[in-house]
């Protein structure tokens, strides 16, 4: 009869020996996967969140040029005294013009601030435009990546696009009258001596700065929600630039 209980007593141990073995093992498992792999994205999300990406950056940084200074006191955008004129400005400081030239020289600033409000509305439809077959590529092309996709391919539009709107912002701010009488000075002196007369394209040289100041801002709003999670202010930009950078 001991014999009988016994057997069945040691049979039980042993199962639960095993039991707790597998146990451990499925615990270690648990514990010693990668919880941190990469959401899956189709390409629709990668090209949505690219669009949104530069959609937010784009509204960013027309926010920030297009107050008063936003150009003129921005170091990295700033329209200078046009270069294929410069020595026009040296000639209106020789003469002791410097307020004049100044005044022009902010003016421009002014005329590239007013006319980057309507920047909006043209640089959203160039994104709703935009198709993407690549969209991973450019995902995972690093800094400006999309930036320069976006620039690429809608630059020569823009342009068209936003031309009318700098002429409208230069009589806006009257950036003509400050620069007529340098510019006039300037010429009446080149026919007196001989030299080559100069009267740059304004409404041209404004509207390449604007949109290339422009261009700057969007593509440093781009790293940013490249680099920072705290820029991805969605759902779709967490996920999509999350794939690229783990965070």
């Amino acid at each position: 009869m001991k014999k009988t209980i016994i057997i069945p007593v040691l049979t039980f141990a042993a199962l639960g020996l095993v039991a707790c073995d597998v146990l451990d093992q499925a615990a270690q498992t648990v514990l010693t996967t990668p919880t941190n792999t990469k959401p899956s994205l189709t390409n629709d999300e990668v090209i949505s969140g690219l669009k949104e990406a530069l959609s937010v950056g784009i509204k960013n940084s027309v926010d920030l040029t297009s107050v008063t200074d936003g150009f003129w006191k921005n170091s990295e955008i700033k329209l200078p005294f046009p270069e294929d004129a410069i020595k026009v400005r040296q000639k209106a400081m020789d003469w002791g013009l410097d307020s004049q030239v100044e005044k022009f020289e902010v003016t421009l600033n002014r005329a590239a601030e007013e006319a980057t409000k309507e920047a909006l509305p043209i640089f959203g439809d160039a994104i709703k435009n935009m198709s993407i077959s690549d969209g991973f590529s450019i995902l995972n092309g690093g800094d400006g990546a999309a930036t320069k996709f976006l620039k690429d391919n809608t630059t020569s539009k823009l342009v068209e696009a936003f031309a009318p709107k700098v002429e409208a912002a230069i009589s806006k701010v009257k950036l003509t009258e400050y620069w007529n009488p340098i510019i006039t000075k300037y010429n009446n002196a080149m026919t007196i001596t001989g030299g080559e007369k100069l009267n740059p394209d304004l409404n041209k040289y404004v509207t390449e700065r604007a949109i290339s100041g422009l261009f700057i801002m969007v593509e440093k709003e781009e790293n940013k929600i490249r680099k920072d999670p705290m820029a991805r202010v969605s759902d779709l930009l967490q996920k999509v630039f999350g794939s690229v950078t783990g965070n």
